[in-house]
Formats: structure tokens, sequence, C-alpha cells
């Protein structure tokens, strides 16, 4: 393979990605999330916004299962398609729009992001390295990791802890803390403990083998879909970070993203 080229033969440096968010307009936890506007903007576009600060995206889309949504996307100058309503995860959502994407034209796209439409602080400025990661052959798929400043936050199930091996590949991805400790060690701080951000890119084709899998045991345990590619044997590239992103599945914690929004509206008026 020649130097400075992708598997496709394209210069490494122009690989093309697009972000597409899903964004479902069921929640069981809270209901009609993404059309929450406290902040005057509804839960979504704030999403939208920041993956666009991404410098090496070149299209974001907006993937939903409700024509309400869509209205609102278009309104507001969002791309959007409509897909089933049957999904069983934002990931089979994304890989629905992307076939809708090209069964229209669009693309081809060398990296295709999952960025959930629950993330309303998503730092696009985190993604670039991600396409940057694809220039090794060997990276299939890969997501975010940002270190937990407070190791108590490591007994919380909600938070998503990641382990990985030298290379940088995840090794596994749980909800109890990781990594554990023998008696031995007990009383040693294990840390620091890395958190997961539920971002992920994928080569287009690893998407379609993703969704074609059928589910783990250990995805169905933790309920951690992405646990389902390290099961079956493949890896997960996961670049390390300083910003980090909490997505929003209760009304306590949307309703301290609106308190830290508020908060970041009145500085820079000021």
């Amino acid at each position: 393979m020649a130097a400075g080229r992708d598997r496709s033969g394209r210069e490494r440096s122009a690989l093309r990605a697009v972000a597409i968010v899903p964004a479902r307009l069921g929640s069981t936890r809270l209901p009609r999330k993404m059309l929450l506007a406290e902040t005057g903007k509804p839960l979504f576009q704030h999403t939208v916004e920041g993956v666009r600060r991404a410098a090496r995206i070149q299209r974001v889309v907006l993937a939903t299962d409700a024509e309400e949504i869509r209205s609102v996307a278009q309104a507001l100058g969002i791309d959007a398609v409509l897909t089933a309503r049957e999904h069983a995860s934002g990931t089979d959502r994304v890989n629905e729009a992307l076939a809708l994407l090209s069964a229209q034209g669009h693309g081809p796209w060398d990296v295709v992001f999952n960025v959930q439409g629950d993330e309303p602080e998503i730092h696009g400025e985190t993604l670039d390295p991600l396409i940057a990661a694809f220039a090794d052959d060997a990276v299939e798929m890969a997501t975010l990791a940002t270190p937990l400043a407070d190791g108590t936050e490591a007994l919380d199930p909600s938070v998503v802890k990641v382990v990985l091996d030298r290379a940088g590949d995840a090794l596994y991805f749980s909800r109890a803390p990781i990594p554990g400790q023998s008696p031995a060690t007990r009383g040693r701080a294990p840390g620091p403990y890395l958190r997961h951000i539920g971002v992920y890119a994928f080569r287009p084709e690893a998407l379609r083998a993703f969704c074609a899998l059928p589910r783990g045991r250990l995805e169905e345990l933790e309920s951690l879909e992405q646990l389902r590619w390290l099961e079956s044997g493949r890896r997960i590239r996961v670049l390390e970070t300083s910003e980090g992103s909490v997505g929003i599945d209760t009304a306590e914690q949307y309703a301290r993203f609106v308190e830290r929004e508020r908060t970041r509206s009145h500085l820079e008026v000021r």
C-alpha cells in the first residue's frame, strides 16, 4: 500500500467523515427529551452545534424516528432524515441513516460517527483526532475516554468505565469499577479510572458488520452494546481526551445541564 493512503487509496489527510446524530422521540426515563428547550434550543440542537465545531467532519445529519423532530430540525437548518421507529439502538439508526444517504447519492464516507443526540456538551474538537486514528488500517472502530477526577464516580453504575491494553485498544467496558483490586492491593489507589464517552467512529463496512452481529451475552449483562464488538473478537481503539461530555438521561441531569448552560451564557454576555 502506498505511503500516505488508506485502504481505499484515498489520501489519509483527506479522509471524509460524516456525523450522524440519532434522536429518538420516545425515552423511558425522560419523555420527549430531545425536544426539551429550557435553554432556548431543543436538546438535539446543542449536540449538532457541538459536533459542527469539528474541523474535519464534512456533514452532520440528524437521524430521527419522529416527523415532529425532523420538522423542528429542518426549521433550524439542520439536515435530518426519518428512520424506522423499531431500532433497538442508536447505532442501528445510524446504520439505516447512512444507507439512506448513500441511496440519495451522498458520500462515499471513510469514517461514520455515531454521536447520541443527548450529548449536548460534546466538544467537536475532540472528534477530529478520532478521524486521524483511521490512518491506521487496523482501526475499524474508535471511541473516546476521559480520566475520572473523582474516584467515587467509579462506583456509579451509570458511569461506564473502560480499561485499555498497551496499544490503546479497549480490553473491556463495564458499569463496575474497573480495574478492580485484589486483597493484596486493597487500599492502594487503582486509578486513574477512565470514563467512557459514548461517541463512536466506524469505517462504513465495520458499522454494517456491527449491526449484523447478534447481541452478545456480556452486552446483555452490562447493557453496553460496544461489548458486542469485543465479544466477536474485534478491537476498539480508545483515545483519551481531557474534554468530557455527560449524556442526559434524567430530569435531574437535564436541570443541571440547563443551569450550566445559563451560567455559560451569562459569562459570555459579561
